[in-house]
């Protein structure tokens, strides 16, 4: 499965998981944003920006699932590259949760 697919069915997931995502393009006069997972009046919203590599990116959607859609996942059939990608994701910082 190619990087791009993984990124699309872990965004999916993550919505279904009520994650919002949001996806944000570099402002010539500013320096790019950093994907990430953050609040927004109280409900997790993970910004993804076009400036980070696609490794970068996926590594963000995974965390944010095993943070927040863990019920989702438990049980569910995912191909195996999703599932590994998913095991290896990086742990948020608590001040992200």
């Amino acid at each position: 499965m190619e990087g791009n697919e993984i990124l699309r069915q872990l965004v999916a997931l993550a919505e279904e998981a009520g994650v919002g995502v949001r996806s944000v393009r570099p402002a010539e006069a500013e320096p790019p944003a950093r994907s990430g997972l953050c609040r927004v009046r109280g409900r997790p919203v993970l910004v993804l920006s076009a400036a980070d590599p696609l490794e970068a990116r996926i590594d963000a959607v995974a965390a944010a699932l095993r943070l927040h859609g863990a019920s989702l996942l438990e049980g569910r059939f995912l191909p195996p590259a999703l599932r590994e990608r998913l095991e290896r994701a990086p742990a948020l910082p608590r001040d992200a949760r």
